[in-house]
């Protein structure tokens, strides 16, 4: 990796900075509140301190060297250590560090970065998508949908139509608005959430809600046509819109049917109610395209993004609106009292340039798609041998593990006895980043990573496996 006086390589920085662990872990525990944690379990074990990445690897405080299947959390498609980014915010730090879009200002970075963000998204139909709204985050970016629904339709003389329409076990987001479109009950639990005017139907989850003998085509038609069921129990003229991720992230990896989204979107235009595609872990090569509605053939009216956009890098969302929505805003709205500090902040627009520039460059969604996306579903499926494997899934750059007690019964673990968090910390001591969803384990690799990096993250994943497996035997957790 080459060299530069103001960002020294990752070797140069492991080997200047020396962390105290323990130090930083009683610091941590005093004064950081960390997201989704339970603080007094973390104080009791510490923190795992991460101090620096390169290409595919992050490195611990204690020095391990560890494999991160996780991209960070979803996002650092480009993988790290990528000196173009750095210096395209130290270039813009240097030139305008930040300032605000209101008042009728812009920014170059912020201007280019809309249409450069144009020109990746491909007409959906006759529903082109030509105009950006700025945040900072995939939360804000679905609190803006939420605002710009409710206004298209009341501009267009329909107030009544305010409901949302989500899926259980969707995440979109931890903000008020964000956690209620969101399906995660543990979330809505804290709070009194979901908020009025978002409900919530089953998600598309073959596994969890097909019957006996039902093809995952005639699944994802029925499943599909929940959607319908709950449109017609509030009412269609109350209904503003139906929101949904193209395949489910945090929920645990969620692979639709592929007669899924052609009927949804089959419903949503009978009803004239608009799609939002949350595509925030899903957009800039994850699923092998720049923007997934276009590997589901959905012709979304608001598309959510954020994470991969910068490669996670510096805080960044938006929303691409459609020309459906945006004209109507445009030319019947007058202003638009929305909007964040940080909307189309110059640096971190500066680095999405970069990150898009570099991602077009090395075409890591082209190669997602014919080349190493191809060779993971292989690699993946050669794992459903493994004793604990009950179901292996992959689709572009992420793929899911389902952790089976009984494989020819497909009999589930009892929840309590937390084999994925089993698995989990068997993946951590063997130096590997795998999420554990329940029982279900789940990756989202960096999209630089190597076919050679596959085959050393699949070994590292059935070490794992086989490590759980040991444990559940001498436990008595398994016979």
């Amino acid at each position: 990796m080459s060299t530069s006086p103001l960002i020294p390589p990752p070797a140069l920085v492991q080997r200047e900075q020396r962390h105290d662990t323990r130090a930083i872990q009683a610091l941590d525990s005093a004064h950081y509140l960390h997201p989704f944690t339970d603080h007094a379990d973390l104080a009791s074990i510490g923190a795992r301190v991460i101090t620096h990445g390169e290409d595919i690897y992050v490195w611990d405080s204690e020095g391990h060297k560890i494999l991160d299947a996780m991209s960070g959390l979803w996002c650092v498609n480009a993988g790290y250590g990528r000196k173009e980014l750095a210096d395209a915010a130290y270039r813009q730090m240097m030139t305008l560090p930040f300032y605000n879009s209101f008042f009728q200002t812009t920014n170059v970075p912020a201007v280019k970065l809309a249409e450069k963000l144009a020109s990746l998204a491909p007409p959906a139909g006759d529903r082109r998508f030509e105009h950006v709204f700025f945040s900072s985050s995939g939360s804000e970016s679905n609190d803006t949908n939420v605002r710009l629904v409710r206004r298209y339709w009341d501009l267009l003389g329909q107030p009544q139509r305010k409901v949302i329409i989500s899926r259980h076990n969707a995440y979109h987001g931890s903000t008020m608005a964000g956690a209620s479109l969101g399906g995660m009950g543990a979330m809505h639990a804290q709070g009194d959430l979901p908020i009025p005017g978002i409900v919530h139907i089953d998600q598309p989850h073959y596994g969890e809600h097909g019957r006996g003998g039902e093809s995952r085509e005639a699944f994802g038609l029925r499943a599909a046509r929940w959607l319908e069921d709950k449109i017609l129990e509030i009412g269609p003229d109350k209904v503003a819109a139906f929101i949904g991720e193209p395949v489910q992230g945090a929920g645990g990896v969620i692979i639709p049917p592929e007669t899924y989204w052609p009927e949804i979107q089959r419903i949503v235009d009978k009803y004239g109610i608009l799609l939002i595609s949350d595509e925030v872990i899903c957009a800039f090569g994850r699923l092998g395209h720049w923007f997934a509605y276009e590997k589901f053939g959905m012709r979304p009216d608001l598309v959510t993004f954020a994470k991969g956009v910068t490669s996670g890098y510096i805080p960044l969302g938006g929303v691409m609106v459609g020309d459906r929505v945006a004209r109507v805003l445009i030319d019947k709205g007058g202003e638009f009292n929305h909007g964040y500090t940080y909307s189309g902040h110059p640096v971190a627009c500066a680095v999405a340039l970069a990150n898009l520039e570099l991602m077009a460059r090395e075409d890591l969604p082209g190669r997602v798609r014919t080349d190493v996306g191809p060779y993971l579903a292989q690699q993946f499926e050669a794992l459903k041998e493994h004793p604990l494997v009950g179901e292996a899934e992959t689709c572009g750059f992420v793929a899911g593990l389902m952790l089976v007690k009984d494989k020819a019964r497909r009999q589930t673990f009892d929840p309590d006895l937390a084999v994925g968090m089993i698995c989990r910390g068997h993946c951590f001591r063997n130096g590997l980043i795998m999420r554990a969803v329940g029982d279900r384990m789940i990756i989202a690799p960096p999209l630089t990573m190597t076919r050679a990096q596959i085959d050393e993250m699949v070994a590292l994943i059935r070490r794992c496996l086989d490590a759980t497996l040991a444990d559940l035997r001498t436990n008595g957790r398994l016979a």
